[in-house]
């Protein structure tokens, strides 16, 4: 085999193309997150979730009709698509529902327990193999979570558990999709992922504001669809385009590499 194959091949090979998804996958949610909080005065969590769902379906459903196989809109994986798109809704609900009580920065950085928690449920699940200097850099990378919280503080916040809930079913959700692996395709994988979520969110947003007067202290989360401006749109446009590439890179991040060994990278 020549010298070019080998380097192409360990290229393409499942870790190195992991870690890169990863990394640049966290930029692009990082920005979507930046963007989330600042349109959370003129929107609503729930409007901003469908918006991006509703984004994703223009772009991935006539891109995989376009591609064919091995793509494709109806799949035997419906039910394990579904279930992560369930647990996207609920969970990034919560996050955002942080977003005005909290700075982004403390928003995020409890969110980070993630990898941690996907370490310990890919060990448990899907039998994989930590390692010291793995498990080494996800403790670390907790400690900074609790300081984050500090729990024992006068100051600390109810609201600070909602991205930690947060943190729990996106790791949840990236066990589920290592263990759809490369049965199903990258496109495939995001378009039930994030346009379920939409879906799902909006009997969750009916529910909430029918049954509970939570939104009377979080407007964000009030059950009202308003216009957009032509201003706006160009921003919901955007935020739709950063969410889609940043969860399409980090599925694919997941389905290409062990969960345990790309997780730590999230930090």
């Amino acid at each position: 085999m020549s010298v070019s194959k080998t380097i192409s091949l360990r290229i393409g090979s499942g870790t190195p193309q992991g870690i890169l998804c990863m990394g640049v996958g966290m930029v692009f949610f990082v920005m979507q997150d930046a963007m989330m909080k600042t349109l959370l005065g003129p929107f609503t969590v729930w409007q901003l979730i469908c918006i991006r769902s509703l984004l994703t379906a223009f772009v991935l459903i006539p891109a995989i009709v376009l591609l064919g196989a091995p793509h494709r809109l109806l799949t035997p994986l419906w039910p394990l698509h579904l279930c992560r798109a369930a647990l996207f809704a609920v969970g990034f609900s919560l996050f955002y529902t942080a977003f005005p009580f909290m700075t982004l920065a403390s928003v995020t950085t409890i969110f980070f327990s993630a990898p941690l928690i996907t370490a310990i449920l890919a060990a448990v699940v899907l039998r994989e193999t930590v390692g010291p200097y793995r498990t080494g850099a996800l403790i670390v990378g907790f400690a900074g979570v609790i300081v984050a919280m500090n729990p024992g503080s006068d100051s600390f916040q109810w609201v600070s558990i909602l991205p930690l809930m947060c943190a729990t079913t996106y790791s949840i959700s990236q066990i589920i999709v290592r263990k759809v692996g490369e049965r199903e395709t990258t496109l495939t994988v995001g378009l039930y992922t994030i346009v379920f979520a939409g879906i799902f969110v909006i009997p969750m947003s009916w529910s909430l504001n029918a049954f509970t007067d939570f939104a009377a202290v979080a407007p964000h989360l009030r059950w009202e669809w308003g216009g957009v401006s032509f201003s706006q749109g160009g921003e919901l446009i955007l935020l739709g385009v950063f969410g889609m590439i940043g969860y399409l890179l980090i599925s694919r991040a997941y389905q290409v590499t062990d969960a345990s060994v790309v997780a730590p990278f999230e930090y």
